[in-house]
């Protein structure tokens, strides 16, 4: 599928008939139609996991999408959501209710992923495969795994970065704050990891975090120190992996009385985050295909749990096995990308983007 929203990046042909269903609030909520799970064969029971609702896209793309691609493939399928909160335990006991449930597949966003080894373990003992959403699990094998480049985004929040810097003439003349994801993520090390391949030895790194639970509250607290330690004269740029620390960082930025602000990366597309870079608070964020990613899963999930086997186009190494992967691409989108991606994707509407003092950004954007 591909109505007019998003590109896929890669060609596959997953042959699935029949499922869909949706799934509930939080817990191994199970609202659902058609058959009852732990059959598997022409129905299977899929069990979705998702790592916490701090980040928007969870709640308001990953799970609609992916229930509603389910539904168009598997009329009877049934799908059973849960949303850990940033809890990793809630998590296990998420994932062994699902077990016991008689779910056919696992879909899981892990919140630790270097923790969920003997979760996988035990599906692996019931023959239930698995799929790692998003973010790669390490430590065992399991079937597939789907997300984005990881260190291509890194690589393109850097270049975004030190682009801004070298437009203002200012990429050797101060110190950058560099602002990462949960260290229990692994996307958040890809990420790192890119963002450092581009900027270093380019420009000089006064401070650099690695932020729990991806909190803008936390990461607001992490600019606030590095203002406070390198001195507010001294930062002449910020690298955020994600828009919600970004929206931290610049409210800490403006509590010191930056005007204008520094140069700031993102990602998600949020649409705090979107109306910012439209008005000139924030520089860039990463645009992430969550339809595709979303959708894809599903396709596999329903696939796998009928008993096929779907090729990959590649395989990613987890410390432990080669996992075939679907990895997507990333789009980098500054102010004068804005139309002709997330608004021409049909991702936001023009409406939902152009309200209040961000409508003036939008005409001289050309979005209405």
């Amino acid at each position: 599928m591909r109505a007019k929203w998003f590109a896929i990046p890669f060609a596959i042909a997953v042959l699935a008939t029949g499922c869909g269903g949706s799934g509930g609030d939080g817990g191994a909520d199970t609202a659902t139609t058609g058959a009852s799970g732990g059959t598997g064969g022409d129905a299977p029971t899929i069990a979705l996991f998702l790592p916490e609702s701090k980040t928007t896209r969870y709640e308001a793309f990953d799970r609609p999408l992916f229930e509603a691609k389910v539904k168009e493939l598997c009329a009877a399928c049934k799908v059973l959501y849960n949303n850990a909160d940033q809890d990793a335990a809630k998590q296990q006991q998420q994932v062994e209710a699902a077990l016991t449930q008689g779910a056919d597949v696992l879909v899981l966003d892990a919140v630790d992923a270097a923790a969920v080894a003997p979760l996988v373990n035990q599906a692996k003992q019931k023959k239930i495969p698995v799929i790692a959403y998003d973010r790669l699990i390490s430590g065992i094998g399991y079937d597939y795994f789907v997300s984005f480049n990881n260190v291509r985004v890194g690589e393109m929040q850097g270049q975004a970065l030190l682009d801004a810097l070298n437009a203002k003439g200012t990429a050797g003349k101060g110190q950058i704050v560099m602002i990462h994801g949960s260290p229990t993520d692994p996307s958040s090390a890809d990420y790192k990891k890119g963002a450092h391949n581009v900027l270093d030895g380019k420009v000089t790194i006064g401070r650099e975090f690695d932020t729990p639970d991806w909190s803008p509250d936390k990461a607001q607290q992490e600019m606030e120190q590095a203002i406070t330690a390198l001195g507010r004269d001294k930062i002449v740029g910020v690298l955020s992996a994600n828009d919600g620390m970004a929206g931290g960082a610049i409210a800490a930025m403006k509590r010191a009385g930056y005007d204008p602000l520094l140069p700031i990366t993102g990602q998600d597309a949020e649409l705090a985050a979107v109306q910012r870079i439209l008005t000139g608070e924030q520089y860039m964020t990463i645009y992430l295909d969550i339809r595709s990613e979303a959708e894809k899963s599903a396709e596999l999930a329903v696939a796998v749990g009928k008993g096929e086997k779907p090729a990959a186009p590649t395989k990613v190494n987890n410390g432990t096995a080669d996992i075939p992967a679907f990895l997507l691409d990333p789009i980098a989108v500054t102010a004068d990308k804005v139309k002709d991606t997330i608004v021409k994707d049909g991702f936001y509407k023009a409406a939902d983007i152009c309200q209040g003092e961000t409508a003036a950004a939008c005409a001289k954007a050309g979005i209405s």
